[in-house]
């Protein structure tokens, strides 16, 4: 499994700078993010719906995997 999530960076690049940061006017990531480190997604009459998780998920999975791989690469070489 690491081996992939090394292997695969390029492929987490290309999805981050497509799938995670569509649309490209405002990036739904940035907004999402914006919106949980504002307070208002968890409680409140804008409260973030299953939807906007979902979006969270989607938009934000390709980072996480790039990170991943980028945390890996370092490990391997110290």
């Amino acid at each position: 499994m690491k081996e992939k999530l090394k292997k695969n960076w390029k492929l987490f690049l290309i999805a981050s700078l497509t799938l995670g940061l569509a649309p490209f006017r405002e990036p739904h990531i940035w907004g999402k993010i914006k919106w949980i480190l504002g307070g208002n997604a968890f409680s409140g009459e804008h409260a973030m719906k299953g939807q906007d998780w979902f979006d969270v998920l989607m938009h934000g999975t390709p980072w996480v995997l790039l990170i991943i791989s980028g945390v890996l690469h370092l490990f391997k070489k110290r």
